[in-house]
C-alpha cells in the first residue's frame, strides 16, 4: 500500500492547485486522473471552445461590416481551426505532468474508488492518505431514454474531424447556445430542443430574450417546452423524438449532441464506503470545503456542493482554500467574490451579481436600469443589432447589486462591473470616472 499525506482525485484546475501547493510545503502528494491531465476547461471546454470561436468572430465581424468597407465574408476552414485548437490541447497534459514530477508529486492515470474512509483503489494500487481531495469535476448527464447513447458529448463536438451538415442539441443551456452559434456560422443547420419554457434559466431573462432573437436570426431553430423522449438511427442520420403538451414532433440531423447539463463526476467513486455525504450537486462540504461527514475528505470545484458557480476561476479559488486548510488546519473559510459568468455566443452575454428576482427575494430596495441600446455609438460603429443592459442598484447604499449585458465584448465589460460590486463602489463615483473613449467600457456610466 502506498501512503500519502494528501491524495487528489482529479487534475483540473482545482486539483492541480491543491496538489502543487501542498507539495510546495513538503507534504507527500499523489494525484490521479482517468483522463489526460488538465481538466475540462483546458482540454475539453472553455479553452479549446474559445480558440474555435475566434475564427467565427472574424466571420461575424466581416458579415456585419459587409458593404461598410468589407467586400468579402470569409469562410471558416473547420479542419484548419481544429488543428489550431489541437495545438493548444496537445501541449497541456505533458506540460502539467512534468510540473508535477518537478514538484515531487506522484502521478497516476486511473480511476479511483474508495475502500474505506481514508483508503482508495487506484488502478492496481492501494492508496492510503491522511487527507483525500475530491476534485473530479463534472461530466455529461446520462440520457436515460431510448437511444440516448446516440447523443454525442460536448467533448465529441470539440473533436469533430468534420462538421456535420445538420445538428440537434438536446438542452438549452450555455453549451448548446455556444456550440450552436459556432456550427451555424460554419454553415450547418442547427436545432436546439429544450424542455423548459425559457432557455438559460439561470440568467436574467430580460437579457436572454435578446440572445434568443440573435440566435434565431442566425438561423438556429429553437424548440421550447419539448421533452426529448427517444433517439432513433435512421439510415445515415438520426431522428429525435420530442413531446410537448400539444403534440409529438420529430427532428432529424446527421449528429445529435447532449447539452442537457453536467452533474458532478462523483457517483462512481464509492462514496458510501468512505462515509461521504453528497447530494446531486456534489460532495456536501462545510465553510472550509471539508466533508461534513468524513473529516479526512475535502472537495473543490464542480465536485463540491458549494455556493461557487461551476467556473474555472472559482475552482482555483476553492483549490487555494482547500490547500490552505490542509496545510494549516481549518483556518480559512471559503469566501466568494462576485462571480462573472459568460455565454460565449456572438453577441456575448454576461452576468455578475444578483438578478432582479434574486434581489427582490432578498428584500433589497432596488432600482432597475434596463435598456436596449442598439442606437448607441458603440453598437452602430460595429453594426451590432443586439446591445442591451440591465443593472440592479441598491437604493440604500447606492452600490451595484447585479449587472447583465449582451453585446460586443460584454465578456470584458462584465469584469469591471464585478470589480465595482466587490469594492462596493458608489454609483456616483463610477458615473464621474473618465473612461477611454470610444471603448465599450465608456458605456458603463450610462448603464447606471
Amino acid at each position: 500500500m502506498k501512503v500519502y499525506d494528501v491524495f487528489v482525485i482529479g487534475s483540473g484546475m482545482a486539483g492541480m492547485t491543491i496538489a502543487n501547493k501542498c507539495a510546495s510545503k513538503g507534504l507527500k502528494v499523489g494525484i490521479t486522473d482517468e483522463l489526460p491531465y488538465g481538466g475540462t476547461c483546458a482540454l475539453r471546454g472553455c479553452d479549446p471552445k474559445k480558440v474555435i470561436i475566434g475564427a467565427t468572430e472574424v466571420r461575424d465581424f466581416a458579415k456585419r461590416l459587409k458593404g461598410q468597407g468589407i467586400d468579402t465574408i470569409p469562410k471558416v476552414n473547420w479542419k484548419d481551426i481544429m488543428a489550431f485548437k489541437q495545438s493548444f490541447v496537445d501541449e497541456m497534459p505533458p506540460k502539467i505532468e512534468k510540473g508535477y514530477k518537478k514538484n515531487g508529486i506522484d502521478t497516476f492515470h486511473n480511476s479511483a474508488k474508495f475502500l474505506s474512509e481514508n483508503t482508495l483503489e487506484v488502478g492496481n494500487d492501494k492508496i492510503k492518505a491522511n487527507k483525500i481531495v475530491i476534485a473530479s469535476g463534472s461530466k455529461p448527464r446520462v440520457l436515460e431514454f431510448e437511444g440516448g447513447h446516440y447523443a454525442q458529448s460536448s467533448t465529441d463536438f470539440l473533436n469533430l474531424a468534420e462538421l456535420p451538415k445538420s445538428l440537434v442539441f438536446i438542452g438549452g443551456g450555455y453549451i448548446a447556445f455556444e456550440f450552436a452559434h459556432i456550427a451555424a456560422r460554419c454553415g450547418a443547420e442547427v436545432t436546439i430542443v429544450h424542455r423548459g419554457e425559457n432557455p438559460l434559466e439561470n440568467f436574467e431573462q430580460d437579457i436572454v430574450k435578446h440572445l434568443v432573437s440573435a440566435t434565431k436570426e442566425l438561423g438556429v431553430k429553437l424548440i421550447l417546452n419539448t421533452d426529448v423522449t427517444a433517439i432513433e438511427k435512421v439510415d445515415y442520420q438520426y431522428q429525435v423524438k420530442g413531446k410537448s403538451a400539444e403534440k409529438t414532433a420529430y427532428f432529424e440531423a446527421e449528429a445529435i449532441f447532449n447539452s442537457a447539463g453536467r452533474p458532478p463526476a462523483i457517483f462512481d467513486l464509492g462514496l458510501d464506503k468512505a462515509n461521504i455525504a453528497f447530494t446531486k450537486k456534489g460532495v456536501t462540504v462545510d465553510k472550509y470545503l471539508q466533508s461534513t461527514s468524513n473529516p479526512n475528505i475535502y472537495a473543490a470545484g464542480d465536485a463540491a456542493d458549494s455556493e461557487g458557480l461551476p467556473l474555472t476561476p472559482v475552482a482555483v479559488l476553492e483549490g487555494h482554500t482547500v490547500a490552505s486548510n490542509i496545510i494549516k488546519g481549518n483556518s480559512k473559510e471559503i469566501r466568494y467574490p462576485p462571480m462573472p459568468t459568460v455565454v460565449f455566443t456572438l453577441p456575448t452575454m454576461a452576468s455578475v451579481g444578483y438578478t432582479e428576482s434574486k434581489a427582490r427575494e432578498l428584500n433589497y430596495n432596488i432600482s432597475i436600469n434596463y435598456k436596449e441600446v442598439g442606437n448607441w455609438f458603440n453598437a452602430k460603429r460595429l453594426n451590432v443589432k443586439e446591445y442591451a443592459f440591465k443593472t440592479i442598484i441598491d437604493e440604500e447604499t447606492q452600490t451595484i447589486l447585479g449587472a447583465h449585458l449582451i453585446g460586443p465584448h460584454s465578456e470584458e465589460t462584465i469584469n469591471l462591473f464585478a470589480m465595482a460590486i466587490k469594492t462596493k463602489m458608489k454609483v456616483s463615483d463610477i458615473r464621474t470616472m473618465i473612461f477611454s473613449y470610444p471603448t465599450l467600457a465608456s458605456d458603463i456610466p450610462h448603464m447606471l
